[in-house]
């Protein structure tokens, strides 16, 4: 579709286009990086009221609109957009001349829905020929989408968030709920990506420009709402099976973690607790479970969690389900409750709160958000696009059914409580993450082409702006864990598990709790576990970089890296924080595996060992049945926690801080009460640590704020990474420097 710019008019933040023969479209200024386009062949521009994007004025910006004979450009200090007169397709420049990207063309087609008439819509843009593509959610198996196509609708295995991500350094945000495909093609030697949605009023995106990717990561929270703090004891170990059958198992389970001395903090009830009372009925069965509620106090008294599975359909038998249906509030064709209806959402809380929230459950496994409708296995696209929502069709809604019922659960609680929220879903959408929600990969098969395949599943999500993911370690549909097969599957899962956002367990048919695995392989795992417990302070800090600056936690290299064109294809690394690269084993009995250790001024060194490398170099690093490959950059600080049974089980000190020489290192540790929402009151406490290479000095700078309960004085022991010294899980025996630490500014000089 070419339309001709008739004229225009500027407003307070935005610039409306009117076309020729006919349509609209709005370039809104959001902030200096980031720009709406919309473009409508109605009279009217599509309101503000996306159900994923929350804010379009991000900050206060000065632009400028120059007119020029062939075009109009809209230009902030760091983003360009100039419009063809002739065509009305737009370019965008960073200000330096910088082409970052251009439309190709766009097109509106009538489209009949049960809910009245609407567009499916299409635009394409024209990119480079070097460039790698990212995001777009969760599809196993794809990284780079660079002449792939995907198309994005929720499945078990498959999450859809159309936000995209280039290693040119920008984003596409495409604001649309229906079903959507991406492509990504060459037409007449240009190289082009296609956007395709089946329902809309409006074509509707959002340029975003970093150039650095944590900035167009952060611009797109921005827009959809940060990520909430998780609670400390969520950053911990999970165990989960499909399933504790009783309350008897579910504590016996947990004290043979505590007398074994493994380090646990959650255990996961997946469902059929219900039992004779009916599908997802809200109610435990006493037979198997008499006392709930004091199996959640035995479990509390053994610092031990409890999440519960709650689905989004319900058993015709059941007392909700009737009470959903006689309001109004199932949606047609299907057993799922209508979450597009803040009514039903409150209900759907109201039945939690007084059945689980009551009684102390920590936190809410929802289940088959995508939605499972009730009318088969894995039936999620045909029936729910058949039926209506409270807001419209099922097709014009088809994605976002995941994050409407998180929102209910999370505004639900957060409504009667101070308690930090924890969700377990199978599906995402955009702006989901500012529910508290955790996304797990769903039911896997446990093969290593899967466990293969999960790794740039992972990544790709978490530069899709959720950061918080995890997947079932081992795979839903589990080996016997007493035979070598799965057991060396199962022992490199974990492993990677342990640098996942979420460190958990999870199956059917066969039990998977360490020991189940003989005990060479136990302590293999176990090992893990330490390892995990000991990394506390550092993965909870990032956490609040997370929250607070739009950080990602688990980062394809391509974040760390983009110029470095080596790492635009490297789909089994990646960054576990500012320090870690982590590179998983996915093949059995491999003595060693390649790895890349992309360019950074100091070189690496091996977690391991302590043996430094340069980098821009390809290695080969063995890979015994005990080791993941896990490389520190040089010009990092890695604090270290005691050893932990469970994340509260004592205050963390002292603090061992490793340091990786070679180039200047900061860290900031970041301390709260770790369960309530006080943070955001500003209760929280920081301490800047800071190496200066060139003179060899320490600063522990003076301690930033503080929160009730915080511990006043510690010790930090101070330990320089060499060859064979600061390694591995185990605590150092001897550090080079033990620094009383009180708040105040601490300084050390070191040869």
């Amino acid at each position: 579709m070419v339309s001709r710019v008739k004229s225009y008019s500027r407003g307070l933040r935005e610039v409306t286009f009117y076309m020729h023969p006919d349509g609209r479209m709005r370039l809104q200024i959001c902030s200096d990086n980031v720009i709406r386009i919309t473009y409508t062949l109605s009279s009217k521009h599509p309101m503000d009221c996306s159900l994923s994007v929350i804010d379009t004025r991000l900050r206060e910006v000065n632009w400028s609109i120059r007119r020029e004979p062939s075009k109009i450009t809209i230009a902030t200090c760091r983003l360009e957009a100039s419009v063809d007169l002739d065509t009305g397709l737009i370019e965008f420049y960073d200000p330096s001349g910088f082409l970052i990207v251009r439309e190709d063309s766009r097109s509106l087609t009538p489209v009949k829905l049960p809910d009245g008439e609407a567009f499916s819509v299409e635009q394409v843009f024209r990119i480079s020929a070097d460039e790698g593509l990212y995001g777009l959610g969760q599809h196993p198996g794809i990284f780079n989408y660079r002449g792939r196509t995907v198309t994005l609708i929720q499945r078990n295995w498959d999450v859809a968030v159309p936000f995209l991500v280039s290693s040119r350094g920008y984003g596409i945000l495409w604001d649309n709920y229906s079903m959507t495909r991406f492509e990504s093609f060459t037409d007449n030697d240009y190289c082009k990506i296609r956007f395709w949605s089946e329902a809309s009023d409006a074509i509707d995106y959002y340029l975003i420009y970093g150039p650095d990717i944590d900035d167009v990561v952060a611009s797109y929270r921005k827009l959809t709402g940060d990520p909430p703090l998780l609670p400390v004891w969520a950053y911990g170990f999970w165990q989960s099976k499909e399933r504790y059958k009783t309350q008897d198992e579910v504590i016996e389970v947990a004290k043979t973690f505590r007398d074994g001395g493994i380090p646990i903090d959650i255990i996961v009830l997946d469902w059929k607790y219900w039992g004779r009372y009916g599908w997802n009925a809200f109610k435990f069965d006493e037979e198997d479970f008499p006392d709930p509620a004091e199996m959640v106090e035995e479990l509390h008294k053994l610092g031990v969690h409890i999440l519960i599975s709650i689905w989004p359909i319900f058993g015709e038998e059941t007392i909700i389900y009737n009470d959903m249906k006689g309001r109004g509030f199932i949606c047609p064709g299907t057993r799922c409750y209508d979450p597009f209806n803040e009514e039903a959402r409150k209900l759907y809380w109201e039945y939690i709160r007084k059945a689980f929230f009551d009684i102390g459950i920590d936190g809410w496994w929802l289940d088959a958000t995508e939605p499972e409708t009730g009318v088969g296995w894995a039936s999620f696209y045909t029936p729910f696009h058949s039926s209506t929502t409270a807001m419209g069709s099922g097709a014009r809604y088809l994605n976002a059914y995941s994050l409407m019922t998180t929102k209910a659960v999370y505004e639900g609680q957060r409504s009667i409580s101070d308690k930090r929220v924890v969700i377990l879903t199978r599906s995402a959408f955009t702006g989901q993450q500012r529910y508290s929600a955790i996304t797990w990969s769903g039911d896997i098969c446990h093969d290593w082409g899967i466990l293969r395949e999960q790794i740039p599943a992972g990544l790709n999500f978490s530069i899709s702006g959720i950061p918080y993911w995890t997947t079932d370690i081992g795979g839903f549909f589990s080996g016997n864990p007493e035979t070598d097969s799965y057991r060396e599957v199962f022992v490199r899962w974990f492993q990677w598990g342990a640098f996942c956002p979420i460190f958990r367990v999870h199956g059917t048919t066969y039990a998977k709790e360490p020991w189940r695995f003989g005990s060479e392989y136990e302590g293999i795992l176990v090992k893990y576990i330490r390892l995990r417990y000991r990394l506390l302070p550092y993965i909870y800090s990032h956490a609040w970089r997370v929250t607070r600056e739009g950080y990602t936690l688990m980062r394809p290299l391509i974040m760390d890296f983009r110029m470095d064109p080596r790492v635009i294809d490297i789909d089994d690394q990646y960054m576990f924080g500012s320090a870690i690269m982590v590179s998983p084993v996915t093949l059995p009995k491999v003595k060693a595996r390649r790895i890349y250790l992309p360019r950074n001024i100091g070189g690496w060194y091996d977690f391991w060992s302590g043996k430094h490398m340069d980098g821009g170099l390809q290695i080969e690093t063995s890979t015994p049945i005990d080791i993941i490959p896990l490389h520190v950059k040089a010009g990092s600080i890695v604090p270290m926690a005691p050893l932990l049974k469970y994340t509260k089980e004592k205050p963390w000190d002292p603090i061992e801080i490793r340091i990786y020489r070679g180039t200047d290192a900061v860290f900031t540790l970041y301390e709260d009460d770790g369960e309530t929402y006080s943070y955001e009151k500003g209760e929280y406490s920081l301490t800047p640590i800071r190496w200066f290479e060139d003179d060899g000095r320490l600063v522990i700078d003076e301690r930033e704020g503080s929160y009730p309960g915080m511990l006043r004085e510690r010790l930090f022991r101070i330990v320089f990474v060499r060859d064979g010294y600061g390694i591995g899980v185990e605590e150092t025996e001897t550090p080079d420097k033990i620094v009383r630490y009180n708040g105040r500014e601490v300084e050390v000089k070191f040869s």
